[in-house]
């Protein structure tokens, strides 16, 4: 069964887009690649526990184990050596990732306190949207009775766009909460 999400996008979103941008193809309609979810552990270096807590945590938010993310240079100034972890990433695709960003969606971001919404301007150039969570404690699959530390993450939206006006009507499509201009 597909998940809710992919369906939404099939039967409402893609002609809604195509009536809007004027797409002949719905092959044309820009769609969502992959979202990358990510977790900088700056004390992971010195405290391996923490780190595998925090990939115990991320693989339960998303339904797949991280991958740890090790130093690529020194730096003096932080303690860190080349090549100790540092952090620890997720790259969800297809109907996981459909499932994650329904969850995150309809679970996870109204659980913020005074959430007023995510900014238009988080794009990047390639019209790739990021945003930044301060606690992973709004996810509802983490215990916060367990949680050790509390620890902030960084969720990239992956497109096929070029445009970021594209893209930003295809987040307002899916229910993204961007702040009032």
């Amino acid at each position: 069964m597909a998940p809710r999400l992919l369906e939404k996008y099939r039967n409402e979103i893609v002609p809604a887009m195509k009536a809007k941008f004027g797409y002949r193809s719905s092959m044309a309609v820009p769609r969502l690649k992959k979202i990358v979810i990510n977790m900088g552990i700056g004390q992971g270096a010195h405290d391996i526990k923490i780190l595998e807590k925090c990939m115990d945590e991320l693989a339960m938010i998303t339904g797949q184990k991280p991958i740890m993310c090790r130093a690529k240079k020194a730096i003096s100034n932080f303690k860190v050596r080349k090549g100790l972890p540092v952090g620890c990433k997720v790259t969800l695709r297809k109907a996981m990732m459909y499932e994650f960003f329904d969850r995150l969606l309809s679970v996870a971001l109204p659980r913020i306190r005074d959430f007023k919404g995510f900014p238009h301007s988080s794009f990047d150039e390639s019209a790739n949207y990021s945003l930044g969570l301060s606690e992973q404690t709004i996810f509802a699959e983490v215990e916060v009775d367990k949680v050790v530390r509390t620890q902030g993450m960084d969720i990239t939206i992956v497109t096929n766009s070029k445009s970021k006006e594209e893209v930003l009507e295809l987040l307002k499509f899916f229910g993204f909460p961007f702040r009032r201009a």
